[in-house]
């Protein structure tokens, strides 16, 4: 049956290869389920529920992905996103995180709408890829930020706006500590070095008396307090539309780009370096977000941890299945989901940033009309706190640099009509 359903022998594999691989991609990005619930929780939803949301859209949109496009590709609610729903659209904007919800629901629909009429390309291609590179760079550096802060290396202070707060006490400390870990344990090569270094931080934690031990297992939170609880009405206005945008715009990029990731590393491209099963890879990533969001937790989307299984050997969907599995086992580790505190994942946090921010090595550095617009991208991302901010911004910079250097026609029309909008949208 398995042979039938993904073409193991084809792919040159076999069950044990890929069930191994699945195990390795599971413990690369199993910290998801700890910080996800932490994140999110801090809008007021229940955490015990997200948690119970956090697995099951993890575990659908990995069963979508293996089941439909026979891809080793694994999904869960994305990093970046989980912060751009808790501290832009909730914290800065005012908005409810059933409001929020929506929003991404909404974005999960717009994006199965662009998989299915085949417009993903078109908007992908009419991005530059500096401004590509400036957003998840950007992004990466709000995730630092938020994370210094979860762990108390930074403070707010009335002069200067931010401060150093006391890094002997024990939250900053262990939080540094539990960074320095991940980056050693990964240099290693030791499998699932983020997971570790949380557990080991929260293990700290409750030896210390920092936080109290309430058990391993149990049976799943209920998922009542999240579940169907999106408010599509007050979704319904102009200014939601920005954010809907921005849900949508984040979660492309970051999915096409992992997918041709995974892919380069699988030597899955066809003769033309085009991805087979394209359409149906995104279905299932758009798919599982609007799901997602109907059990309770930010876009779900494809994760890049995914490498891990594909050099472990993982080739077909069955990898992506097996990492589903897990993530309805992992449903009855929830006491231990409950016990992390907010500093054991920002070590996490912080390492993700540096990820995200290292792809700033591609970008050609001697065209400052180029370079410019995505260092305004990265500083006001986490300056102004928000997304879609420094995305609307590094946009209008984008264009006015590119003018004024008598450049105007190396701007796609697509980046001037949303550079528009974004100015109508600051201004009014």
């Amino acid at each position: 049956m398995l042979e039938h359903i993904f073409k193991l022998k084809e792919h040159g594999t076999d069950v044990r290869t890929e069930v191994i691989a699945g195990l390795t991609t599971f413990m690369t990005m199993a910290y998801i389920i700890f910080v996800n619930p932490a994140v999110l929780s801090e809008t007021g939803m229940d955490r015990g529920a997200v948690f119970v949301a956090t697995c099951l859209a993890a575990a659908i949109g990995c069963f979508i992905m293996g089941l439909v496009a026979n891809y080793p590709v694994a999904q869960a609610p994305g990093m970046g996103l989980n912060a751009f729903f808790t501290y832009t659209v909730v914290f800065q904007m005012g908005y409810t995180w059933q409001v929020a919800l929506a929003a991404v629901f909404l974005s999960g629909l717009c994006f199965i709408s662009l998989s299915l009429f085949r417009v993903r390309e078109l908007i992908i291609n009419a991005i530059p890829i500096s401004l590509r590179t400036g957003i998840s760079a950007g992004i990466g550096m709000f995730l630092a930020l938020i994370a210094l802060q979860n762990s108390g290396i930074v403070i707010a202070h009335p002069a200067t706006l931010i401060s150093m707060g006391d890094i002997s006490s024990f939250g900053p400390a262990m939080a540094g500590l539990g960074f320095f870990l991940i980056i050693g344990l990964v240099t290693r090569g030791v499998k699932g070095a983020v997971m570790i270094s949380i557990l080991i931080v929260t293990a700290l934690a409750v030896i210390c008396s920092d936080v109290q031990y309430t058990g391993i297992l149990s049976a799943p939170p209920s998922i009542g307090p999240t579940f169907m609880q999106l408010d599509l009405s007050g979704a319904m206005t102009v200014g939601m539309i920005a954010i809907v945008f921005a849900f949508l715009f984040v979660d492309l990029f970051d999915t096409a780009g992992t997918l041709v990731s995974v892919a380069q590393k699988a030597d899955m491209l066809d003769l033309h370096g085009k991805l087979p099963r394209l359409r149906r890879a995104l279905l299932a990533d758009s798919t599982a977000t609007t799901i997602g969001a109907i059990l309770g937790t930010s876009n779900t989307t494809s994760y890049v941890e995914s490498v891990a299984g594909v050099v472990a050997g993982g080739r077909t969907g069955l990898t992506a299945v097996v990492v589903g599995i897990m993530f309805l086992l992992a449903l009855f580790f929830s006491p231990l989901a409950d016990m992390v505190p907010r500093y054991a994942t920002a070590g996490a946090l912080f390492y993700v940033a540096i990820l995200m921010i290292s792809g700033l090595v591609n970008l050609d550095w001697c065209d400052l009309t180029e370079a410019a617009p995505v260092v305004v991208v990265c500083l006001l991302t986490p300056l102004t706190y928000s997304i879609t901010h420094g995305i609307g911004l590094g946009f209008i910079s984008y264009c006015a640099i590119k003018v004024i250097s008598g450049r105007g026609s190396d701007v796609p029309v697509s980046i001037w009509v949303l550079a528009v909008l974004f100015l109508l949208k600051f201004i009014v």
